[in-house]
């Protein structure tokens, strides 16, 4: 199975956005060996915006052009339909219920058989959750000391389309997320004109 291994707080200064959630991603930002003198084409910022959405959800090319043919066949904006999708991936709802501080490690914990989806294990990463199903973490994994600490420590922010049961070690999709609830800096219009050309 392909995953990403680009280097994280590189591909965050590049990209000019935290795209991987670690607090110290962006602290050379703004040192003068990073800053950027030439102006950015059109297609350079489509070709930016289409990178941002690789790196926040830890996908590559190929999948991420096949969400968004699922999205342009929807009905609504193809933009939208293309960021709900992928926020409603296992990995990312694992990460965004704060049982991992990084899409990386909530892929791993994913494919090594820790996550439940209704109670039972699931390990494909890519898997759509759907409306009120229960993502939780496996009894014999809640003892685990990164993930007690990474969910115990408020590793998360309060999100309206997910319920979280702290005592259970479970979090609940109560309903689709609306675009502008999704906690990422990404305009999904260019990422739609990059691919429609």
């Amino acid at each position: 199975m392909a995953t990403r291994r680009t280097p994280r707080f590189k591909e965050c200064r590049r990209l000019g956005v935290n795209v991987c959630g670690h607090p110290k991603a962006l602290n050379r930002a703004n040192a003068p060996a990073f800053k950027k003198t030439k102006k950015t084409s059109e297609y350079g910022k489509q070709l930016c915006e289409k990178q941002k959405v690789k790196a926040y959800y830890g996908i590559l090319e190929r999948q991420l052009r096949r969400y968004y043919d699922i999205a342009s066949r929807k009905e609504g904006k193809t933009g939208e339909n293309l960021i709900v999708g992928l926020e409603t991936r296992l990995d990312n709802l694992v990460y965004r219920c704060g049982f991992a501080n990084s899409i990386r490690f909530a892929r791993q914990l994913v494919t090594h058989g820790h996550v439940t989806v209704d109670g039972k294990k699931v390990n494909i990463p890519s898997l759509q959750v759907k409306v009120g199903q229960v993502v939780s973490i496996r009894e014999k994994s809640q003892k685990n000391e990164q993930i007690k600490a990474s969910f115990l420590n408020g590793n998360r922010r309060p999100l309206d389309y997910i319920e979280i049961t702290e005592e259970k070690f479970e979090g609940k999709l109560v309903m689709m997320p609306k675009r502008e609830e999704v906690p990422v800096e990404i305009n999904e219009q260019l990422v739609v004109e990059f691919y429609s050309k």
